[in-house]
């Protein structure tokens, strides 16, 4: 019997469970977290985001724990081999972009300071705090998804449409969309 109510998405599979009371949510400021959820989230465009979170100990491995300075420097052999490794996901034009992002990153670092403090200026450095009652009452995107998908646009990055930066939010903690009832709502 579960004896904490958790936001509904989650309940169910350990894994799920796991990464939903220990990180989605949770406000991150450090740029190595923020770049390896938001590698992450763009994997995930188009697909389920349990299928990602089984394979990240994976992609952890294959791009170098998501150090983004040796991403930059990826050579096409190194580009190959991701493509026939079989414990990610082995999409061309994503792979690809992870690359072309951990050059943006590293340009926005050079311009802010740090991609923390641009990412987080966009709500001031502290988090929206949603009252969702229950998990599928959560939008897919926002008119602040929106701007930010145009800026890193603008920015060279690729794959980050609104809805791959509306998940970045919620899994960094840009907006808490805990279900008010989770015991994780107050938490973060």
């Amino acid at each position: 019997m579960q004896s904490k109510h958790r936001c509904g998405w989650c309940v169910g599979d350990d894994l799920y469970e796991a990464y939903h009371d220990q990180e989605w949510g949770v406000p991150v400021y450090d740029d190595d977290t923020l770049f390896e959820f938001l590698i992450l989230e763009t994997f995930q465009a188009g697909l389920s985001w349990i299928t990602v979170l089984r394979k990240r100990e994976n992609f952890r491995k294959a791009f170098d724990n998501f150090d983004y300075k040796t991403i930059a420097n990826y050579k096409q052999a190194k580009i190959d081999s991701l493509l026939q490794d079989a414990g990610i996901i082995r999409n061309k034009l994503k792979v690809n972009a992870t690359i072309t992002n951990a050059k943006a990153f590293m340009d926005v670092q050079q311009e802010f300071g740090s991609f923390s403090k641009y990412i987080w200026g966009f709500v001031d450095g502290k988090p929206i705090k949603n009252t969702l009652k229950n998990y599928k009452d959560a939008p897919a995107t926002t008119a602040l998804s929106d701007a930010i998908s145009k800026d890193l646009k603008k920015r060279g990055f690729k794959f980050v449409g609104s809805t791959v930066i509306y998940a970045h939010m919620q899994a960094t903690g840009m907006v808490n969309d805990h279900e008010v009832g989770c015991f994780r709502y107050d938490e973060v």
